[in-house]
């Protein structure tokens, strides 16, 4: 089993930047794909940003490229989002996300994954 909390989240400026943390509890943290989702109010909860377990392969979406940055440090049990360039529509709540390793792709769908955070919120202002 893994236990995910998320934090970093907060108030930032159009064009500024958030590093989010997410720290894992388990012995097998290492074995799990990593995602962060992002939920804005009235809308549909999406991918964002994925690792496999190996750290060897990350998938992002399209309206993140080049501006948000995935990695993981396996030994400390740690998933860490680089957000930069934020903009108005990044506002939502972000969630850390584990599913089991199978695989070499990141999987983007939230039903490959069996475990997540609570959430920590991500405000951008204009």
């Amino acid at each position: 089993q893994v236990q995910l909390v998320e934090s970093g989240g907060g108030l930032v400026q159009a064009g500024g930047s958030l590093r989010l943390s997410c720290a894992a509890s388990g012995r097998t943290f290492s074995r799990y794909h990593m995602a962060w989702f992002r939920q804005a109010p009235g809308k549909e909860r999406e991918f964002v940003v994925g690792i496999t377990w190996s750290g060897g392969s990350t998938s992002y979406a399209d309206s993140v490229k080049g501006r948000f940055t995935i990695s993981r440090d396996n030994a400390d049990n740690m998933v860490y989002l680089q957000m930069n360039s934020l903009k108005v529509e990044d506002t939502a709540v972000y969630y850390c996300a584990a599913g089991w390793g199978v695989g070499t792709a990141v999987p983007v769908h939230a039903s490959r994954f069996d475990y997540w955070g609570q959430g920590t919120q991500v405000t951008v202002s204009s």
